[in-house]
């Protein structure tokens, strides 16, 4: 740990909780934190943050923090070496691999890899060491869907459109909450403000959702729609627009083939139809469909609402054909595509490469493969089903799908069965708890900062480094080299290569703003660059193999009448709906150990539109039981008209039974995927459907 010294210091940094990346200034003595503020001169947050944000202390200090190597001697952990954890873990994968085979060894990355840029560089390499083709991500619980998408319509799964709110006329969210999530798949951080410019200009924002959530609150303009039409909703604008004129493609016009086929795609979603499957009346898809198109400036964005359902593909192909065909796709105020400084979608860049997608199916299930990730839907039947392929040990990277992964408790027990299985964390949880040796990781204050894949999303184009604070405790290694070592350990390799500085210095050098970016000039400074607005550029960057903008790939045409045939699908005996919700002081699990974050009242409620808790004489604060066919949960009420009737809502992330928080001073919670259904999937992904979830409510 550094010494303290006399004079505090100051460094700049973006936070790497979540997407949002907004800009801190943080004073320390070189000990300790002594406070976190926002930055108001960053060009990207302008002066926002999130309770998350000043949280970041509490995770490097936290007492329950793993911070030595800990190996499983019956029951309990006992502290070792980092050599013979290392050994320890080499021996056991090789050894499950030579008992089965190479796949017998499956590997769950978390989400907080996605926000260390060191660990982006290194895990490719440990994935490549173990040689499994069984490896699984957060992404295929909440993203895959957008990058699917991306795939068949424009080549490359991270060449991904963002809407370009600064300069919209009208944004179009669809189950979105961007006012608490600061974007998502859009780092948009001080979204709240960025709406109210919009409004100010004379500009529009209108908000799809089931529950009128804070988003919707700031925009003013809300429908209510039934979850997982949405869909239905997007299809049926497309119906109207292409019905009432020719598409306005503007300059893509000569690369986009399919828009024949889309407008017989979407004949038989009409308003009429679709206002029977959305419960949005036909008038008023009518004048949503003409107001967008008719608009100087527009952007439909779609998210976790219409990405984490059975349509979760068709949701983000229909979006971004809305864009399309509207002349709101790579172009000023409506869908664009970042420049960032690390140009990911060049450095990964599958341009003149012959593909087919899927890539290949799962063993069990036969779900979908994409981006070398099977779904995390099939970890736990992975897990429990014999033969060639069988997964008998898991190594875990900062992950906890126990309580992210759907059916969580399943995935549970499937851990139990494994004849080995190793984790990299910086908590015992309810999924490391079941590990063999559990290998601390650094938090982040002691990393090197750089976003690489947030920049790829962000609504304006920056670019911001900090190295790390302070120094790891015990004197342990950074994460990123405890993965380079366990690669090298693997292989036999005599050096870990590269730092991830030497790297990011190549990598500036060969992006969109070499000349003017360098790793040298960004230590100089030490504060984020503006390198400006989004500009258009998807004409030179298409990675199609034949460069051309597919407007109605095939894949999603045939899923097309699985759409249609959805219809009413109400379930007597679990005649309720329930759905998901972002909150501002949580992050997935982990941020659940933070004193600051869990302070106050038990934010882990059901929210019960009024009609539905009078009709079963639930009060607030009540207890009630929700059940599905996956288990039963029981939580208190927490009664509102946010809620569309028939609607209930669960907030992601609680549910924690580890830690001591959860022993001494927190109120008990429950897991939202202790109820959701491993087999409910979108099969176009295989991405998990946690919306939309059929469940019964009674009070308890």
């Amino acid at each position: 740990m550094s010494a303290p010294s006399a004079q505090p210091h100051i460094q700049h940094r973006s936070c790497n909780i979540c997407e949002a990346m907004c800009g801190l200034i943080i004073t320390h003595d070189g000990q300790d934190v002594l406070s976190i503020r926002p930055d108001p001169d960053d060009p990207l947050s302008r002066g926002h943050i999130c309770p998350k944000a000043v949280a970041l202390q509490d995770f490097r200090t936290d007492p329950d923090r793993v911070t030595r190597p800990l190996l499983k001697r019956g029951t309990d952990f006992e502290e070792i070496s980092w050599e013979a954890a290392f050994d320890h873990a080499a021996e056991r994968i090789r050894a499950v691999q030579a008992a089965h085979d190479r796949d017998a060894v499956g590997v769950y990355l978390g989400n907080p890899n996605a926000h260390k840029f060191a660990n982006l560089l290194n895990l490719p390499a440990l994935v490549k060491a173990i040689g499994t083709s069984n490896r699984y991500s957060s992404a295929t619980a909440d993203q895959i869907p957008h990058h699917v998408a991306s795939i068949h319509m424009l080549g490359h799964p991270m060449l991904m459109p963002i809407p370009d709110i600064d300069r919209t006329d009208f944004l179009l969210i669809i189950g979105g909450n961007p006012v608490v999530s600061n974007g998502s798949m859009m780092t948009a951080p001080g979204y709240g403000r960025r709406i109210d410019a919009i409004k100010a200009r004379g500009g529009r924002v209108v908000v799809i959702d089931p529950r009128r959530t804070e988003t919707a609150e700031r925009a003013g303009e809300h429908h209510f729609i039934r979850p997982e039409s949405d869909a239905w909703l997007l299809m049926a604008m497309l119906y109207v627009i292409l019905s009432d004129g020719p598409a306005r493609l503007r300059h893509l016009e000569p690369l986009i083939d399919g828009l024949d086929r889309l407008n017989a795609a979407v004949a038989p979603f009409t308003p009429e139809r679709a206002a029977q499957a959305t419960g949005i009346g036909a008038h008023s898809i009518r004048q949503l469909a003409r107001d967008f198109a008719a608009a100087p400036r527009a952007a439909c964005y779609a998210r976790m609402g219409a990405s984490t359902q059975s349509f979760g593909t068709l949701c983000q192909w229909a979006t971004n054909a809305l864009n399309i065909v509207t002349g709101n796709f790579d172009r000023e105020g409506g869908a664009m595509f970042t420049t960032p400084a690390v140009d990911y979608v060049g450095m990964t860049s599958r341009r003149g490469k012959a593909r087919s997608y899927p890539e290949r199916r799962s063993r069990v299930s036969n779900q979908p493969l994409y981006n070398g990730e099977f779904p995390v839907s099939v970890l736990a039947e992975e897990i429990e089903t014999p033969g060639p392929g069988q997964i008998r040990a898991l190594v875990t990277v900062a992950g906890n799908p126990v309580l992210t992964a759907p059916n969580g408790r399943r995935i549970e027990r499937a851990l139990q069965g494994l004849d080995f299985m190793m984790s990299l964390d910086i908590h015992v949880n309810d999924t490391t708890r079941h590990a063999d040796l559990i290998l601390p990781g650094t938090v982040a204050l002691e990393e090197t900062v750089y976003d690489m894949v947030f920049h790829t999303f962000a609504v304006r184009n920056t670019v911001g480094y900090a190295p790390p604070i302070f120094a790891p405790p015990q004197d342990n290694p950074p994460e990123w080299e405890v993965i380079a070592r366990l690669t090298a350990k693997l292989t036999g390799a005599n050096q870990i290569g590269p730092t991830p500085d030497q790297v990011l210095a190549v990598l500036l050098a060969q992006g969109f703003h070499g000349e003017s970016v360098s790793l040298a000039g960004l230590q100089q400074t030490g504060r984020p660059l503006d390198l400006g607005a989004l500009v258009p550029n998807l004409a030179e960057r298409l990675e199609t193999p034949d460069g051309r903008l597919d407007l109605a790939p095939q894949a999603f045409l045939d899923d097309l009448p699985r759409l249609l045939a959805s219809g009413d699908r109400h379930d007597p005996a679990r005649p309720f709906t329930l759905i998901g919700r972002r909150q501002a002081r949580s992050h997935n699990s982990w941020t659940q150990n933070s004193p600051r974050l869990v302070k106050g009242r038990n934010r882990c409620t059901l929210e019960v539109n009024p009609a539905d808790a009078a009709r079963l004489g639930l009060g607030e604060g009540d207890p009630a039981r929700v059940t599905s066919a996956a288990g039963t949960v029981t939580l208190p009420v927490e009664i509102t008209d946010a809620m569309a009737p028939g609607v209930l809502s669960m907030p992601q992330g609680w549910g924690q039974k580890q830690g001591r928080l959860t022993a001494a001073t927190r109120t008990e919670t429950v897991s939202i995927n202790d109820l959701t259904d491993d087999s409910r999937t979108d099969p176009l992904s295989g991405n998990a459907a946690f919306n939309g979830l059929p469940v019964s409510l009674h009070p308890a």
